[in-house]
Formats: structure tokens, C-alpha cells, sequence
């Protein structure tokens, strides 16, 4: 992923955060009182770096019945200086749910080449490369004079808990291009070679190998209006109708266009070196401020056979924009959360597009600690519940016959005057995090949308919440809005709202969760 200058961003970068806190603190409520000890704001159910910094997520990989994810990690962000910079950080989990940490895997600072940005990891089950049937194989950018970005390659042959740089040569130099990061890898089986896709500006690159060592120039997918494309990412699914399709996916910055700033994608057909979209302008996985660097991987069952139906995806809850402003430095030590992880689907619509639904990974079932079933609710106007808390799902079915628009007041004051909203006016969906402390201290983004039909006078709601995240998904996933906030610990109220009209929340229910760490 870009940095402005990587070193530059990350050192020292946990100076001045409480002080961005307090600027983006609401006015519509008196600030409560310091607490006299340190409460955490530590997710309670979203994976969370044990300490330092994490950003980018990088596409885990199944390995002996474990997902191993690995992110990019900083373990010097809190001193910074001349260590500052990213290594990749493992951490293993059979159910996306519970991780647990394996530490450092590919460390910064070992060659001259400096840290290591994002990539990919594949595992080399034909010993393509040389380095033993079965070895992990990284592929990252990195950029020794911290301006020339290149592609470098790492192998593990300890089940890729641990990694040694491939020399300090690149695998792939830059061509005399300033952007050209962020490979991405996969393994086309067909034409028995290896594809790589890689960032570069406005383009999406990709490239051939047969060894992972060299690698070939083949075609060129550009894009304008949307930032500069990173992260880029490409994957085959099918459809329940038996359709298949290729998507191409890039993590972009949209919002001087007026469209998000997450994870951009088109659905299209790949020949192994051509990538064709089914149209020009992509759609997005996430409607929200805060799903960026994203990355989906395979669905594999307990026996590690290959769901082609279904793809997981997990991404960054932060921006670049307020990258390092956040209540977890102070009392927690760290800066790094990411959205829970969510199984993706290929869809396609009435009129006949294609699209990726999303909805929570099924195994969060598996953590519910507590469930409070509230049935079906009136309301019109604002009626707070009697439920509080900080960290929950709630689920609903909102049906109305007339309204301008409906929905929750999460994580609520007890006066009132603090809360996020989230729900649906007029004609779209929305989260708003206005109300509340949030990152977003120049007042620009604070109300995520989405496109709503009301003429269905129905919607469902499925809302995660957790101390620093929202995450709404509405009716089948088809929108995703996901975004920090950071509402005082004692908000923990909870509301329900109409306006201009009567509605009925059905089927209510909200659930906690118990995660081990």
C-alpha cells in the first residue's frame, strides 16, 4: 500500500492522538469526566494487533487446517526513529474468529532493502521455485531508497512461520515508474504458470511466471477518477446459477469523486493474461469510510476442500487520512483493528449484473456469549431499549407503510446527545458518526450512503458493534458500510428511530460475543 514517505508516517506517529480526540469530541453533550484507571478500547470480537501498529491485511493462506494472516506490523510505531517501518506479523486461526499470534514471520531491516510493504503469500505445493515442494513464498514490495518501489521474494520452509529474504536483488525491478507495489499472486493451474497482478498508478499490471523468480509483462488494466489503485486482487467465483466470473478488485480512494474510499471491483473474464470488464465503472464492497487495504482468500472447509461459491474477505477498519489518531494508544498500546472477517458471494441482480454479497463469517455463531431476542417493536419517533452495551450484534426486519426514513442510535449518551445512526432516509442506506468522538476531524466524512429502494417499504438490518467499529449490513450484503468511531465507554445506550412516520422493528435480537485472545 502507498505511503507518503513510510518511515516519515509511521515514526512518532502516536504523538498528537488524544489531542485529534479532543477535537473531533462532539459538542451536542458535556464531556464526561476522566476515569480515574484506564479503560480499554480494545475490540471485544474484531482481530486486534497485540501491540504497536498493524495496517494493511495481507491474503491469508491455508496451511495443516489453519488460516495463516498475515499484516503488515511496526514494532517500533510508539518510539519510531530511524526502526520505523513494517515487517509482516502472523497469526493462525481455524475458524476466522479466534487468532492466535505466531509473531514476526518476515522481518524489516534484515537485508539493506529496508521494511516490507504488502504482497502476497502462495504455497508452492510443485516446487516451482526451487525451494522445496510445499514452501511459502512471499512476494512484497520493497523500497530501499524509499522512493524506487520493487518486488522482492521471501521463502519459508518451516510452514511459513518464518521467512528468509531470497538474496537483495528484486524478482521484479521497477521499470521507472513511481507507483508499482503491492503484487498480488496466484497460481493459473490451466496454463501451468504463475499470474501476478501489481499496482501502478492507474493501472493494474499483470504478469506471467514459471518460477515466481522471473517474471514477464503481459497486459495492463487502467482505471482513472478513482485515486491511485493499491492492493490489487483478482480471484475466480461462481454463482449459484452455475455462472462463473472473474473479479478484479483494487483498494482505491473515491472521495474526491464523491464514492467511497474501499475496495473498488469489476466482474469480467480473464484468458490468463487480459483482464475484459463487464463495465466501466466498478461497484464496491464496502460503502463505509474505514474497510481499506481489503483482501478476500479462499473458503476452505475443515478438511481444506475449496468452496468455489464463496470467497472470505477481511479489511483494514482505519484510513490514511487519520491514520494514527485513536483512544487505544493511551490505555491498550496499540493502534490496529480490523473489520471482522465476512464470506463473500457472487449474485446477480434483476437486471441481470453480477455483484459480490457480503455477510459476517458463519462462525461468529459459534462466540455468542449472551442473546437478547426483543421481538417486534413499534416505534415511532425515538424509543430508547433497555439494553446497554458496548460490543453486541443486532439484527432486525424494519417494515413501515409511510416514512421519510428509520433505524438505530448505537452506542447512545445517556442524555442523548451522543450516539451513531445508522439506518435508512429516503433513498439510501446510511451509518453517521456525527453525534460521536470520531477520527474525522475535518468534519468531511462523517455520513457513509448507500442506494435504497423505499418503495419496498421494507429492510433488513444486521449491525455489528464493537468499542472502536460499525459494521451494517443491509438486506443480503449487497451493501456494506463499515467505519470507526470512537463513542465515549459509557455510551452504551441504545435507541430505535422513525421519522416522519410508523414503523415495526421485527425479529429484534441482539447477541454478545466471548472471544478467547
Amino acid at each position: 500500500m502507498r505511503t507518503m514517505s513510510r518511515r516519515a508516517l509511521l515514526a512518532g506517529s502516536a504523538g498528537g492522538a488524544s489531542a485529534a480526540l479532543l477535537s473531533a469530541a462532539p459538542t451536542a453533550a458535556a464531556r464526561p469526566k476522566p476515569a480515574t484507571t484506564c479503560a480499554s478500547y480494545r475490540a471485544e470480537y474484531h482481530f486486534t494487533v497485540p501491540d504497536q501498529w498493524k495496517n494493511d491485511p495481507q491474503r491469508p493462506i491455508w496451511i495443516d487446517g489453519e488460516y495463516h494472516y498475515y499484516y503488515l506490523y511496526n514494532p517500533d510505531y510508539l518510539t519510531g526513529g530511524t526502526t520505523a517501518g513494517t515487517a509482516w506479523r502472523l497469526a493462525t486461526s481455524s475458524d476466522l474468529v479466534a487468532f492466535t499470534d505466531r509473531g514476526i514471520a518476515v522481518p524489516k531491516d534484515a537485508t539493506p532493502n529496508g521494511d516490507v510493504w504488502s504482497g502476497s503469500a502462495v504455497v508452492d505445493s510443485d516446487n516451482t521455485a526451487g525451494f522445496g515442494a510445499g514452501a511459502v513464498i512471499v512476494l512484497a514490495t520493497m523500497a530501499p531508497d524509499e522512493v524506487t518501489q520493487a518486488q522482492y521474494l521471501h521463502y519459508s520452509t518451516d510452514g511459513g512461520r518464518t521467512f528468509t529474504s531470497h538474496g537483495t536483488g528484486p524478482v521484479l525491478p521497477n521499470p521507472g515508474v513511481r507507483d508499482f507495489r503491492d503484487p498480488k499472486v496466484i497460481r493459473d493451474e490451466e496454463r501451468g504458470r504463475w499470474v501476478m497482478t501489481l499496482a501502478e498508478g492507474n493501472k493494474v499490471g499483470f504478469y506471467h511466471s514459471a518460477d515466481l523468480k522471473s517474471w514477464t509483462y503481459v497486459s495492463g488494466f487502467i482505471k482513472d477518477g478513482i485515486g491511485v489503485l493499491e492492493c490489487p486482487d483478482l480471484f475466480r467465483i461462481r454463482a449459484a446459477d452455475g455462472t462463473w466470473k472473474w473479479v478484479l478488485g483494487v483498494s482505491a480512494n473515491g472521495k474526491g469523486a464523491g464514492l467511497p474510499s474501499t475496495y473498488a471491483y469489476w466482474t469480467g473474464t480473464f484468458d490468463g493474461s487480459v483482464f475484459t470488464s463487464d463495465a466501466a465503472d466498478p461497484q464496491w464492497l464496502d460503502h463505509g469510510w474505514d474497510w481499506y487495504g481489503a483482501v478476500t482468500f479462499e473458503k476452505r472447509n475443515a478438511n481444506g476442500t475449496l468452496d468455489p461459491a464463496a470467497r472470505y474477505a477481511i479489511g483494514w477498519l482505519n484510513h490514511w487520512d487519520y491514520a494514527n489518531t485513536t483512544p487505544t494508544i493511551d490505555c491498550d498500546g496499540f493502534n490496529g483493528t480490523d473489520s471482522i472477517v465476512r464470506e463473500v458471494t457472487l449474485k446477480r441482480a434483476a437486471s441481470g449484473t453480477f455483484y459480490l454479497a457480503s455477510r459476517p463469517v458463519a462462525a461468529l455463531d459459534d462466540h455468542v456469549s449472551r442473546t437478547v431476542n426483543l421481538g417486534d417493536l413499534e416505534v415511532a419517533g425515538t424509543r430508547p431499549l433497555d439494553y446497554t452495551g458496548t460490543a453486541y450484534e443486532l439484527t432486525t426486519e424494519i417494515t413501515w407503510d409511510q416514512l421519510t426514513g428509520a433505524g438505530l442510535q448505537l452506542r447512545r449518551s445517556t442524555d442523548g446527545g451522543r450516539h451513531i445512526d445508522a439506518g435508512i432516509y429516503r433513498d439510501y442506506a446510511f451509518v453517521n458518526r456525527r453525534n460521536t468522538v470520531n477520527p474525522d476531524a475535518s468534519g468531511n466524512w462523517q455520513e457513509s450512503k448507500s442506494p435504497f429502494d423505499p418503495s419496498a417499504r421494507t429492510v433488513r438490518l444486521r449491525v455489528l458493534v464493537d468499542r472502536t467499529s460499525v459494521e451494517m449490513f443491509i438486506d443480503d450484503g449487497r451493501y456494506v458500510h463499515s467505519c470507526e468511531a470512537f463513542p465515549y465507554l459509557v455510551d452504551t445506550g441504545l435507541a430505535l428511530f422513525t421519522i416522519d412516520g410508523r414503523a415495526v422493528f421485527r425479529n429484534t435480537v441482539i447477541r454478545e460475543f466471548a472471544v478467547r485472545r
